[in-house]
């Protein structure tokens, strides 16, 4: 039960981050009266038909702002993890012990490709 309170709560703060604007719209549709009324910044002016859409308007910017804020913060941290903050050293230690292992034959093998397959020969040219 908890699990799944947990896993709603996370789908919803999901959506609701990146459908935000229409969120602010659908608060916008659903006060509009009351917004145009009480919170619009041209109600002196109804010749505007406004309707407090300027309100919308102000803070739908604010949200704008805001998500790239948001998203200079993310890069910011995510710079700051790809750089190094202690500076170290790397030392590569050689093994102390070498174990040599034997050559073991492989049985029914013929050995005539070393005498086909040689390396070229430098060829003297002097002028």
């Amino acid at each position: 039960m908890l699990n799944r309170f947990v896993a709603i709560f996370l789908l919803f703060a999901l959506i609701g981050c990146n459908f935000s604007r229409f969120f602010i719209y659908a608060g916008f549709e659903v006060n509009q009266k009351y917004i145009s009324e009480k919170l619009c910044e041209n109600k002196n002016r109804p010749w505007m038909h406004c309707n407090g859409k300027c309100f919308l308007m102000k803070k739908l910017k604010q949200a704008e702002e805001k998500e790239k804020k948001q998203e200079r913060e993310n890069q910011r941290s995510h710079y700051m993890e790809a750089l190094p903050t202690v500076a170290s050293s790397f030392t590569f230690k050689r093994p102390t012990v070498k174990t040599i292992y034997p050559e073991r034959p492989v049985l029914n093998t013929t050995h005539r490709a070393f005498s086909i397959f040689q390396p070229p020969k430098a060829l003297n040219l002097q002028a």
